[in-house]
């Protein structure tokens, strides 16, 4: 699976990226039949900066897929409450059994993103590592028609296709490539320092909301706990300053003294991370011979951690349409994917401003959870 030699000439479909989009889209095109050449220039298992949190829609897709029970018996741990801390305020939801599952997870995405990507070599797909995409083939019209790839020996490969899927995060090579252009953005983005603790207590997804500042728990394997704070980026430097952990556990003992106990008493794995924040964007995802999935396509921030879900549901209905007879199947997909997206990235965008109090943070909830149980339900009745 993870050779360096691309045995054909020619696929029905090279992905870019073995992320859990790239992966994701990849097992179902391979599991339809489809041969499928899906590269990355990282390696196997490696990590990358994400959030962790599945949402429901995200998990019934791992379940409908057969993927769940891998992240499960990797001893994710199950997450049946979610805390909603509003300056001091708490507001707790249980996790409703339904759809096949009982709890949410967040694994880390040395789990996930390795489990999707096994799926997706069992399903028949050809997965090779340390490749990288130079350049697209296009014929005399601008299709595309294929992909110049670099192995880890450095020699340059092209290969046939009739799709390639630029499965390969914000800073989409793909997407430069094809110039697809961006028809949204956002206005407003989050910075973030997190790291993984042990010692923590679990106690599910804590979310805690005070003016300027959004901190919270998400328990993850291992033991761990991910404790994130975020704040506006003006106030970045003078949050964290030189000091990432005394300006964190500032932060954290503002909302939950006691939880700046449990990390300042806890285990460190690793070192704290720094993001400086990106604005969110919704691209033009399909032309001729070229399609966008994740974050090449559609990004927004982190604040409502609701990324590996996005990925896993356009996976799916990008899979559909690549899949379909629909000479318009493409076109539909887009249309899709931002009717069930808009809602959200308007909501997030919102929230990533830091411009509200609790009553306005709760209301951008209720408009949060309205756009996931559409979500959930538009994925379900297919």
């Amino acid at each position: 699976m993870q050779g360096s030699s691309i045995s054909r000439k020619r696929y029905d479909v090279i992905v870019i990226g073995a992320r859990c989009a790239g992966a994701a889209t990849a097992m179902l095109l391979a599991r339809s039949g489809m041969r499928v050449l899906m590269v990355d220039r990282e390696s196997y298992g490696a990590d990358t900066l994400s959030t962790h949190a599945l949402m429901r829609t995200g998990v019934a897709l791992l379940h409908r897929w057969g993927v769940l029970p891998g992240v499960i018996k990797a001893g994710t741990p199950p997450v049946r409450r979610m805390n909603f801390i509003y300056d001091g305020e708490t507001v707790e939801v249980e996790v409703e059994p339904g759809q096949g599952i009982d709890a949410l997870y967040a694994p880390r995405r040395t789990v996930l993103d390795p489990l999707l990507v096994d799926a997706a070599a069992e399903a028949g797909a050809e997965v090779r590592y340390g490749v990288s995409l130079i350049d697209l083939l296009t014929d005399a019209t601008g299709r595309v028609f294929g992909a110049v790839l670099r192995g880890p020996d450095g020699q340059l490969t092209s290969v046939k296709a009739d799709l390639v899927i630029g499965a390969d995060g914000r800073q989409s090579t793909v997407a430069r490539l094809v110039d697809a252009p961006c028809y949204a953005q956002s206005r407003h983005k989050s910075s973030a320092v997190f790291g993984y603790f042990t010692g923590v207590k679990d106690e599910g997804f804590c979310w805690h909301y005070r003016p300027g500042a959004n901190i919270g728990t998400i328990p993850t394997n291992d033991g761990a706990q991910c404790v994130f704070v975020l704040v506006p980026p003006t106030r970045f430097r003078e949050t964290f300053g030189d000091d990432t952990m005394a300006g964190f556990l500032k932060q954290i003992a503002a909302s939950d003294p006691d939880l700046a106990e449990q990390v300042r008493s806890g285990r460190l794995e690793g070192r704290l991370y720094r993001f400086g924040g990106a604005l969110g964007h919704m691209r033009q995802s399909h032309g001729r011979g070229w399609a966008l999935v994740g974050d090449a396509s559609y990004f927004k921030d982190p604040i409502t951690a609701h990324g590996i879900t996005d990925a896993l549901r356009d996976a799916e209905l990008l899979s559909r349409a690549v899949t379909s007879t629909d000479p318009d199947a493409l076109a539909v997909f887009q249309s899709v994917r931002d009717d069930l997206s808009r809602l959200l990235f308007e909501t997030t965008d919102a929230m990533a401003s830091f411009e509200w109090g609790m009553d306005e943070i709760k209301a951008h909830h209720v408009e949060l959870n309205k756009a996931m149980e559409a979500e959930l339900a538009h994925m379900l009745e297919e």
